[in-house]
């Protein structure tokens, strides 16, 4: 047998499987198929089944899943019978249902799903197993099993197909026992149904529709009997489009008790259809929910990989892979944002979603949207727009986490539901602005296919989707608008909504934001430099026009604008006719007439090289640079066009030094210092690791919470914080953290100790305090927060 320390680290591919179900809140693990079923490693919801710690589990069981099971030896010979079974007849895996006892002695039923890997340690070959609880399931089953005995009368579920061929699927005891189980000569069962043969036919249409039925029969039970039976069907179910009856028999022999049955029949019989339809629709909304999520989660991981694949393609050229880090840096996001979504509807259900009240941008909110979006639009032939109405001030005080969690769910909708050669459009208006106060107008609309009025009365119900088959090929969690609706109502705003079947849908959402008080990254200054350009706007969208000739006016310059490149080079020309040549024009990449580029061309030849060219473009522009710059293109604007963009730009023309969108926070000075780090998982450490060394931090590194220990009794004089990981081996963050503040070494009370963990529940955050920590960073880490957090660690002031 091989030893438990002997085992290698867990393998990328185990980390991100593992985290995956963890996610998915799957018990996962992998074993040695030796003859322990040797544990090598597992998530923490497989000691949840259990009921044991970890610790515990090693302690008692040395990770020998047969000891685990010596007090329950028909089990486990049910699960080696089952292991041997597949390895002798060549199968990748197997499935089994069986009871898995708990440390309290109580037993559940789990279903065993193995999957044997062409993976070997130690000469044994190595297998994962996911455990899935269907105790509530069997429970049911059971219950389902008892309602049948206990109703009057005879019970049998029946398949009915086209040719109204019935096939017995279920029955109750009493059913089975009258008219026997369908085997041998003289079936009553089989005689009965050709004696309602000529009912059944009366009566196709209604039954392959799945209505109910009632009448009354004459059957023969298999001693030959003949009685009269009321019969009561209901369809409770379909099956490859064939209905499913739930037929119960009541025997009116003796007719003077049939009208109490009868009531009791069919109290007992909705109230048992009812009982399976919600018990059906739970299970399948949980089981589209789950698949849904695996799709949606590998949509941003394949940009992840994508994009890494691109940069390591390209490691010479610092632009490209500048270019993809920032694009895996919000898929990343993203990312974060979709698992965030099953979290968010148990917190808003449990009334524990905060909003919060902070400074940001809304310039950097808009950029990070449609740096994902525009490279899609391109990709599904959408034309994709975000004008920007009467927006002045960007310098905002909101929750711009939630904000832009509304507009990606909105946006990915529109996405979602409009064919190739449709439109989206995403239009910010400023409504009013007063008091410190500003008022947002967020309208997405697209050329989609649209939703019935049925359909949008159950839109923010959450797992709800449109019952079409565009709506089941496009997928989805079912929980982005109900999770809209509520962050909206949240945030203090109103959200409608307004859509027709083949004409598309209109999304309006409204919000009230406070203004940052320094907000001069959006009131720019009026410089005499700029004041004097004379500039020029080329742009078939008349709302951009007008939105930049209102930024620029704001700047003291009087701009003119055209809607078409032919226009452009006119209006050019007439200008260098009368000596009055542009200073700078913006000119759109795409417009129906000229594109950009030609238009740049045809400009330059007439004014030569005093006019600077600014190409502007909601795209990625990489890809014509070398082909605009060869046409005189000098710079590049991206849209949508915000006041600090366009003023850094326009400075930048006028030799002046550019401003910034808002006053920079200068990183904290962390040089010289010494931090902690304790965290056992290697990936982890080394990202962390770098982090810090970049700050010009000096990092010692422990593995777990024995060695961070080890290491603060040694020489905790030199160490001006420790960063804590939760979740270790052999000694946790909350036990090391404990030991640390009651070892009575000088500083033991006061070195600064701050959670860097997954564990981002509230909960999480109250249980690190407790054990003594300063503070708490949620993983993945934010380097900025990471920086601000040390700083104010070191500082006292956390």
């Amino acid at each position: 047998m091989t030893q438990q320390e002997n085992t290698p680290r867990m393998t990328p591919a185990d980390y991100e499987y593992t985290t995956l179900m963890r996610l998915l809140g799957v018990s996962v693990s992998k074993h040695l198929l030796d003859e322990h079923f040797t544990l090598v490693w597992a998530n923490e919801y497989y000691y949840e089944f259990t009921g044991w710690t970890k610790e515990e589990y090693e302690a008692k069981f040395h990770n020998r899943p047969d000891l685990y099971y010596k007090d329950d030896p028909k089990g486990w010979q049910e699960l080696s019978d089952a292991v041997t079974q597949a390895l002798s007849a060549g199968r990748s895996g197997y499935k089994i249902f069986s009871r898995f006892r708990r440390k309290n002695g109580d037993f559940i039923w789990v279903q065993f799903s193995t999957q044997f890997a062409d993976e070997y340690i130690d000469g044994y070959q190595v297998a994962y197993t996911a455990l899935t609880n269907i105790d509530d399931m069997v429970r049911m089953q059971r219950e389902q099993s008892v309602t049948y005995e206990s109703l009057p009368g005879f019970v049998a579920k029946y398949r009915i197909d086209r040719d109204l061929n019935m096939t017995l699927l279920d029955g109750n005891a009493r059913f089975l026992e009258y008219f026997g189980d369908g085997g041998g000569e003289g079936d009553p069962r089989r005689e009965n149904i050709l004696e309602t043969r000529e009912f059944l036919l009366e009566r196709r249409e209604a039954i392959l529709a799945g209505q109910p039925v009632h009448f009354v029969m004459q059957a023969k039970s298999r001693s030959g009997q003949l009685l009269w039976l009321q019969v009561n069907a209901s369809c409770v179910d379909w099956q490859e489009g064939c209905p499913i009856y739930l037929c119960i028999f009541i025997d009116i022999t003796d007719v003077t008790e049939l009208r109490e049955m009868q009531k009791r029949l069919t109290q007992q019989a909705e109230a048992l259809k009812d009982a399976l339809a919600v018990a059906e629709q739970a299970n399948r909304a949980k089981s589209d929910f789950l698949s849904r999520m695996s799709h949606e989660i590998r949509t941003p991981m394949n940009a992840i990989t994508g994009m890494t694949t691109i940069a390591a393609a390209y490691l010479d050229d610092r632009a490209r892979v500048a270019d993809c880090l920032k694009k895996i840096g919000y898929a990343s996001k993203h990312l974060m944002t979709l698992i965030n979504d099953v979290l968010d509807m148990s917190k808003i259900d449990a009334g524990k979603m905060q909003i919060a009240h902070e400074a940001f941008d809304l310039q950097s909110v808009v950029e990070s949207l449609t740096s994902i979006l525009y490279p899609q639009a391109q990709a599904k032939g959408l034309t994709f727009t975000v004008p920007l109405v009467e927006l002045t001030d960007t310098l905002l005080v909101g929750d711009a986490l939630r904000l832009n969690q509304v507009l990606l769910n909105l946006l990915s909708n529109a996405f979602k539901f409009t064919p190739e050669g449709g439109s989206v459009r995403m239009e910010i208006r400023q409504l009013w602005q007063k008091r410190g106060r500003v008022r947002l107008r967020f309208t997405v609309s697209d050329t989609g296919m649209g939703m019935e009025q049925s359909f949008m009365d159950r839109l923010f119900t959450p797992f709800e989707q449109e019952r079409t088959a565009a709506g089941q090929t496009f997928g989805g969690t079912g929980l982005g608008m109900p999770i809209t609706k509520n962050l909206v109502t949240l945030m203090g705003g109103a959200i409608s909504v307004k859509s027709e079947p083949g004409r598309g849908s209109t999304f309006t959402v409204e919000l009230d934001f406070d203004q940052q008080e320094d907000g001069a990254g959006s009131r720019q200054k009026r410089q005499p430099a700029l004041e004097s350009l004379k500039v020029l706007i080329a742009d078939d969208d008349q709302d951009s026009c007008v939105h930049t000739s209102l930024l620029l006016q704001k700047m003291g310059i009087l701009a003119q604008w055209v809607l078409t490149g032919a226009a452009c080079v006119e209006e050019v020309r007439s200008a260098h006719r009368a000596g009055e040549d542009y200073d700078v024009c913006l000119i759109d990449w795409r417009m129906p007439d000229l594109d950009g580029v030609e238009v740049t061309r045809r400009v330059r030849e007439l004014v030569g090289p005093d006019t600077t060219i600014i190409i502007i473009t909601a795209y990625d522009w990489t890809a014509i640079e070398p082909k605009a710059r060869a046409a005189g293109a000098n710079a590049f604007l991206s849209k949508p066009i915000f006041a600090s963009s366009l003023y850094n730009a326009l400075l930048s023309v006028a030799g002046a030094d550019t401003a910034s969108a808002g006053p920079a926070a200068a990183r904290p000075d962390l040089a010289g210092r010494h931090v902690l780090l304790v965290e056992d998982n290697d990936l982890n450490r080394e990202i962390s690791t770098e982090l810090l060394q970049m700050a010009g931090i000096t990092v010692d590194c422990a593995g777990d919470g024995q060695q961070a220990l080890d290491l603060f009794l040694a020489q905790g004089e030199r160490y001006d914080l420790i960063l804590m990981d939760v979740q270790m081996p052999v000694m946790d963050g909350y036990q090391a953290t404990r030991a640390i503040r009651a070892s009575g070494r000088p500083g033991a009370r006061t070195v600064p100790i701050v959670a860097m963990t997954a564990d981002a529940f509230h909960e999480d955050v109250v249980r690190a305090s407790e054990a003594g920590m300063n503070s708490h960073l949620a993983k993945p880490i934010d380097p900025e927060l990471l920086y601000q957090t040390l700083a104010a660690a070191v500082a006292g002031t956390l």
